[in-house]
């Protein structure tokens, strides 16, 4: 077995990214890191190391336990770390800005100019 292990093949083989392609580009643009130090494709992790992806409104922070080169089912995935992350916030914070009851329909003339002007889009 490996000693080490790809950064972006073992995000990709535990279930953090849905592609290996996007997982390398994450890691291109600064989204990953591993031992609180930006992480490029090529990083090599092993286990006991510390990585941290951002992507989305969520950050995890998961600790290296099993290397993986390849792509695994989701109970063996989720067995190859320990998260760190911190809990998603709740939904009641989440603010509703820009959404309407449901089964409200479109909304009228009216209160398209109220939520232009509330956005900052005033029309002519």
């Amino acid at each position: 077995m490996a000693e080490s292990v790809r950064v972006d093949a073992w995000v990709w083989a535990v279930r953090l990214y849905k592609t290996r392609s996007q997982a390398t580009a994450a890691c291109r643009a600064g989204h990953v890191r591993v031992n609180d130090e930006r992480a490029k494709p090529a990083v090599r992790v092993s286990a006991g190391d510390r990585v941290e992806v951002r992507g989305g409104e969520r950050v995890r922070i998961v600790e290296v336990t099993q290397l993986l080169a390849k792509r695994v089912g989701a109970p063996v995935a989720a067995a190859a770390y320990i998260d760190h992350s911190p809990p998603p916030p709740p939904k009641e914070l989440a603010s509703p800005f820009g959404q309407r009851e449901r089964g409200a329909g479109r909304p009228t003339k009216r209160e398209r100019r109220q939520i232009d002007r509330l956005r900052g889009r005033s029309g002519v």
